[in-house]
């Protein structure tokens, strides 16, 4: 890892996660990259763009820093440096002009991005890897974002920004969408240059995948993490932000000022030193189960071997690898699923545990109302993806079918 300090500015700048841009003869030219820029007073990690030269890309790290105005959590922070960078690459290595690109520009830059081979994992990895249609209209929509923020701030031409959409009416909308009274609000600004993609299904897990999931926990930690995120469906960030505060695990919270009854635990948004962010800005409290409680005090047993973890205030802080007692940040997350998921033979990532709570909700007859707000949706059209039958529905609802033309004859 290298570091230097950026002239005239208090961030130090790590070149640690740098964005390699790939050519069809699998020759690696860095232009652009992104970096972590480390406060050196209060090591308040922040994310920027720079180039070979550590030089600052000054309008790109001032949209970042519009993000985080916005309460965006440092892991988006982070993704879409990488996204601008490689726009920026692409751009120079094209000998284009970043601020006045044409919609033929742009067409030509998402199909590069499929069409380009990504770095391999390992100096041992045989397969050839390429960005997906989705990515790439992800990519595409971070810079149609910041090229309109960059027409705001006057360093985009506002006919550039223009023509990133296109008025459409919507001849069907999802439900719980507000038309208006003249259905005036059909017409909305659609994206002018993406893919058209299939919509993927929500990946879910069920309830003997969910036991044999918490069966191969070996840590106390890690089970309290697991059966926390079954329970309550919380995403994983606003679970990596919970304090000790948040959970009440009592029958009664009247002595914590807290006038909701039995165990429950607290979901709010604040910057955390881990970065975990609340992805919703309204508060709420979801209840718990006996079994999540006694995973939490069993958690606490193991927690409190380690003196390190005593002054974090942090719920899940580490507490098997350096440094010891520093809360649990995204990687680390990642980390122990892939790892469980090992164990347990079946791919199992956080949010899918979060949509087996939804799915199992919905199923059990829960209203869609409470369910929403355990989940922390604004809008009843994010309920949407969690109304999905399972194998078995559909081969109830064929066989029920079937049953009924026989017994006709």
């Amino acid at each position: 890892m290298t570091a230097t300090w950026v002239q005239g500015s208090p961030w130090r700048v790590t070149a640690r996660y740098p964005v390699v841009l790939w050519h069809v003869h699998y020759v690696p030219a860095v232009i652009f990259q992104a970096e972590r820029a480390i406060s050196p007073t209060d090591g308040t990690v922040r994310w920027t763009v720079i180039d070979e030269d550590f030089v600052i890309h000054v309008e790109s790290t001032a949209y970042l820093a519009g993000l985080r105005a916005l309460d965006r959590s440092i892991n988006t922070e982070r993704v879409y440096a990488s996204r601008l960078a490689l726009y920026l690459s692409y751009c120079d290595k094209q000998g284009l002009d970043w601020r006045t690109p044409s919609v033929l520009v742009l067409s030509r830059f998402l199909h590069w991005l499929v069409a380009e081979p990504l770095p391999p994992r390992g100096p041992k990895a045989s397969t050839t890897r390429y960005r997906s249609k989705g990515t790439a209209n992800a990519v595409l929509t971070t810079v149609c974002e910041f090229l309109r923020f960059g027409a705001v701030h006057q360093w985009v031409p506002v006919e550039v920004a223009a023509q990133l959409s296109e008025p459409k009416f919507l001849k069907f909308v999802p439900a719980g969408f507000d038309t208006g009274e003249k259905g005036e609000f059909r017409t909305v600004q659609a994206k002018t240059v993406r893919f058209a993609v299939a919509q993927d299904g929500y990946e879910w897990l069920a309830d003997d995948q969910l036991n044999r999931l918490l069966a191969v926990t070996t840590r106390a930690r890690d089970r309290f993490l697991v059966s926390l995120l079954v329970c309550t469906g919380v995403r994983i960030g606003e679970a990596l932000g919970l304090r000790r505060e948040d959970m009440h695990f009592l029958a009664r919270a009247d002595c914590l000022g807290c006038q909701v009854t039995g165990a429950h635990v607290h979901v709010r948004r604040r910057m955390n030193p881990n970065g975990a962010l609340a992805k919703s800005r309204f508060a709420r409290s979801i209840p718990v189960t006996d079994l999540v409680v006694a995973h939490y005090a069993d958690y606490q047993h193991e927690r409190d071997l380690v003196s390190e973890a005593a002054a974090s205030d942090m719920v899940f802080v580490n507490l098997f690898r350096p440094p010891l007692g520093r809360p649990m940040g995204y990687d680390n997350a990642k980390d122990l699923f892939n790892r469980l998921a090992l164990r347990a033979g079946f791919t199992a990532r956080p949010h899918m545990l979060r949509h087996s709570a939804a799915t199992s909700w919905i199923r059990a007859g829960v209203d869609r109302d409470v369910v929403q707000h355990l989940l922390g949706h604004v809008s009843q059209s994010s309920m949407e993806p969690y109304l999905h039958p399972t194998d078995q529905d559909k081969r109830d609802a064929v066989e029920r079918v079937a049953a009924g033309r026989a017994g006709a004859r």
